[in-house]
């Protein structure tokens, strides 16, 4: 396994604004763009290398399923794209089946690294992937709410007028509309959001935390209805989470994991505060909730369930 190489199977906007997102940050020496159009998958390499004195050096070309065996990270894009009032769970016949062509090509190549899905909806999908390929579990997980958890932070940012990166809280459950904001453990630098609120002028707790929310989970549509669809901050997180991969940071992320027991839920993945190192999603995090977003996540998890149960896995 060569850990400086990557793979991205899909090559639409969200691939290949993840490639240029890895570029960007210097991670790998080597990527392969695939895609079920391959004189896509060219033009998205040609175009992407004549970046390459501007950057770090790095072999980008579009190759075929056996390029990809000695990968350390195999990310999958592909699928069919949301439209204009489709829900990510309207996507999921369409895209497992495509799943169940891609995912074989890849475990008859001894495939030895990590599979980071990022196709919706995700939970499910990553579910998917785990059950057709029959790999460990840590190697097998979702970019879930990464992408939800970094607009909660910078919406919040906006809201107080502070540094985003100075903002902890999470948005975890289905990454989709059932999806929730851990509030009970929202702080800024340790100080609790609505004491921080009050620093800051801010005394109408709920009506902010309702408005901020909608606005979290609705991004997706309000994006989708202006621009026809989300890729610059998806391919950013997909960066972000394999940064931490490659350096092995074991750095937390809401991504999506497999969950056996962990807030009383099981086989389903979901997405959750995870340690995400070179072994992959190595630990799920029980963070501590509200008995209100303990229901909340719940609900969130019977709502993959009953989808999970409609599929032939």
């Amino acid at each position: 396994m060569n850990i400086q190489k990557a793979a991205i199977i899909g090559c639409g906007f969200v691939g290949a604004s993840s490639a240029f997102s890895l570029m960007q940050r210097g991670l790998f020496s080597e990527l392969v763009l695939l895609d079920a159009n391959q004189k896509k998958a060219e033009g998205e390499a040609m175009d992407l290398s004549h970046g390459r004195p501007f950057a770090h050096p790095m072999k980008i070309y579009a190759g075929t399923y056996d390029d990809i065996g000695d990968c350390a990270l195999i990310i999958i894009t592909a699928g069919a794209n949301q439209k204009p009032g489709e829900t990510r769970l309207d996507l999921v016949h369409k895209n497992v089946a495509i799943f169940k062509s891609i995912i074989p090509e890849i475990t008859k190549r001894n495939f030895e690294g990590i599979l980071m899905i990022v196709a919706n909806p995700v939970d499910i999908l990553t579910y998917a992937a785990l059950k057709i390929s029959g790999y460990p579990k840590e190697r097998v997980f979702g970019s879930g709410t990464v992408l939800d958890t970094a607009r909660f932070r910078y919406l919040l940012s906006e809201h107080l007028n502070v540094a985003s990166r100075s903002v902890h809280a999470y948005i975890i459950g289905e990454h989709g509309d059932s999806e929730l904001a851990v509030w009970s453990g929202a702080n800024v630098s340790g100080i609790h959001i609505n004491d921080f609120c009050e620093l800051r002028g801010h005394f109408s707790h709920d009506e902010a935390m309702e408005r901020i929310y909608k606005n979290v989970r609705d991004s997706a549509y309000e994006i989708i209805e202006r621009k026809g669809a989300t890729y610059y901050g998806v391919a950013m997180a997909v960066a972000r989470i394999a940064e931490s991969i490659v350096r092995d940071e074991h750095s937390v992320l809401s991504v999506t994991s497999l969950m056996e027991g962990e807030y009383g839920l099981n086989d389903l993945c979901i997405s959750v505060p995870t340690i995400v190192s070179q072994k992959g999603a190595e630990q799920v995090l029980e963070i501590p909730l509200s008995e209100k977003e303990q229901a909340e996540l719940k609900k969130s998890a019977e709502e993959l369930h009953k989808v999970l149960e409609s599929l032939d896995l």
